[in-house]
């Protein structure tokens, strides 16, 4: 009787391996939707206490107009300030201008630095990933959010307070501080030029969030750290000493939008700006997302 060969081992190769580590039915694309990451995200309280702060700004300026009469630059040198009042479309710019600098850095260091390190403070993220969810689509999901979050809240401000300024001020042209004025149409869609540059200058405190997010488990250290270097910036745009290198500022180009609203906008200051702030915000990204590849997840 002939004693049975043994079959001599066979390399399965990498598609094997990874067929039959695979559950049945498994796509990574499928796992966490935007859609169940954008619910998780609203139904927090710090996404409804920020809408509601931005919301309630157009509110108070109006009151404090009310209160302290025609608003009143410094000097003789007439600003966007000073026309405030002169109609909806004027208060919106306002509302902008006063917000542009501080007010929504912090919804978008909020909602991108809060999103990856939140989940590890929970001590929740390590169990996203043994869901399996990718960590290429877990960061990709929440920054989409986050983003997107963030492009609502710039969003928000503007169309409460366009309708807030119409009602009190009435519905008319957009008075320019340096003389003239912009039909109503073409305000409105100037205004949106506006919103979406500020979005874009804002990029680079995105992914500076973003990015101390995927580095720390303290939500709070990674939104600090980002309004807190978005600040240190603008102290350094006030350093005219610097000269020629504040070009490489993202803060000194925040305020270019101002050239959309002029009877013949400007864009090359624009331009610059969205050039630098696009720099900053993919290097960003690209080390939050190399990096948390590579980060031992055990929380």
């Amino acid at each position: 009787m002939s004693t049975p060969t043994k079959a001599a081992p066979t390399d399965p190769g990498p598609g094997a391996a990874s067929a039959a580590e695979t559950a049945y039915g498994y796509r990574a694309g499928r796992t966490l939707p935007l859609r169940v990451e954008l619910v998780r995200q609203l139904k927090r309280r710090r996404t409804l206490v920020m809408g509601a702060i931005l919301a309630v700004l157009p509110f108070v300026l109006v009151v404090a107009f009310a209160i302290g009469g025609e608003p009143e630059g410094p000097g003789d040198r007439i600003t966007l300030m000073d026309t405030a009042t002169a109609s909806g479309a004027n208060f919106a710019a306002v509302n902008l201008f006063v917000s542009a600098g501080f007010l929504l850095v912090v919804p978008v260091a909020l909602f991108c630095g809060d999103t990856v390190a939140s989940e590890a403070s929970w001590s929740s993220l390590r169990y996203l990933l043994a869901a399996p969810v990718p960590r290429a689509r877990l960061l990709a999901s929440k920054l989409a959010v986050g983003l997107g979050l963030s492009l609502a809240a710039m969003v928000l401000l503007p169309l409460v307070a366009l309708a807030v300024g119409t009602v009190a001020y009435g519905w008319g042209p957009l008075a320019i501080p340096t003389g003239g004025s912009l039909a109503p149409g073409t305000a409105a869609q100037r205004l949106v030029v506006v919103v979406a540059y500020i979005f874009v200058s804002q990029l680079v405190t995105a992914a500076l969030a973003f990015w101390l997010s995927t580095r720390t488990d303290a939500p709070l250290g990674a939104v600090g750290g980002a309004v807190g270097l978005t600040i240190v910036g603008n102290v350094l745009d006030a350093v005219t000493a610097l000269g020629h290198w504040r070009d490489f500022l993202p803060a000194h180009w925040q305020f270019a939008w101002a050239d959309a609203v002029q009877p013949n906008p400007e864009w090359s200051g624009m331009i610059q700006g969205t050039a630098v702030s696009v720099t900053y915000a993919l290097v960003l990204f690209a080390l939050a997302f190399r990096g948390f590849a590579r980060k031992d997840v055990v929380s």
